[in-house]
């Protein structure tokens, strides 16, 4: 008996829900292969992995919000078949859009989408092949309504979703599966990229742990599920602007940002 090993990619692998999605991976003895900006958390999870799991481990410290980045990455690991894509990689921004920075903004919209979406391109045509496949793209309960004041973060997870969405119905009868997750508040170091001034959310109902939503959406992409919204209540707010109108949904997100954020 031939035992097979599976590959899987995961970008934003060195702390928070990339950090938890790669013990899971580990787990269930996937071959990794871990990329973050961060070179020395990265290391720290390949030494975490290795010491607790018997199990291949590859770290690329890449800036995923470099132009081609995706193809470089591929080029770097030979094409190696991968059999499951986590897209975790992201960060945040508060301010108004007409003050906020560019070059940061910039850097957002190709993590997000330019680089997620490449990414995804180049081990699509793989898996079809193959007839089997996994990706999980890292989505957001902000992709539910525009986010005044996250204006380019909430727009983009909004993208993340849609596209999911769209080619998981493509991929129907392939073997191969899309899901989005779209968490909402988790307790992981995203906070501290949202502003430079405040380093955690003000509002601390409905926080949820870095570990349970890592399983959430692991389970939902083992399932083939097209999008997961971990928590009961995070799945009224997703469904909630569907009764309301779009500009009082647009008002309230407003208000929580002011008060979750502003000085």
């Amino acid at each position: 008996m031939i035992l097979i090993i599976k590959t899987a990619l995961v970008t934003g692998a060195a702390s928070g829900l990339g950090y938890e999605l790669t013990l899971l991976l580990a787990k269930d003895a996937y071959k990794l292969i871990l990329v973050d900006v961060d070179a020395e958390n990265l290391e720290k999870t390949k030494i975490d992995v290795e010491h607790d799991f018997n199990v291949e481990v590859i770290t690329l410290t890449k800036d995923l919000s470099l132009p081609n980045v995706a193809k470089e990455l591929i080029d770097d690991i030979n094409n190696t078949p991968i059999d499951v894509l986590i897209n975790n990689a992201g960060f945040g921004l508060f301010g108004s859009f007409a003050k906020t920075d560019w070059e940061r903004e910039s850097a957002m919209l190709h993590v997000h989408i330019i680089t997620t979406t490449h990414l995804t391109k180049l081990v699509l045509d793989g898996m079809i092949k193959r007839g089997s496949g996994q990706i999980l793209n890292m989505s957001s309960l902000a992709a539910f309504q525009p986010g005044p004041l996250m204006s380019i973060y909430y727009a983009s997870k909004s993208f993340m979703l849609s596209f999911s969405e769209a080619i998981a119905n493509e991929l129907k009868g392939t073997g191969v599966t899309v899901t989005a997750l779209c968490p909402g508040p988790t307790k992981t170091s995203f906070q501290e990229t949202v502003s430079e001034n405040i380093c955690d959310n003000k509002i601390k109902f409905n926080m949820a742990c870095a570990k349970e939503v890592a399983l959430y959406g692991y389970k939902a992409m083992l399932k083939g599920k097209t999008y997961a919204i971990p928590g009961g209540f995070n799945k009224f707010l997703a469904a909630l602007p569907r009764f309301i109108p779009r500009n009082t949904a647009t008002y309230i997100v407003r208000k929580i940002q002011i008060k979750n954020r502003a000085d």
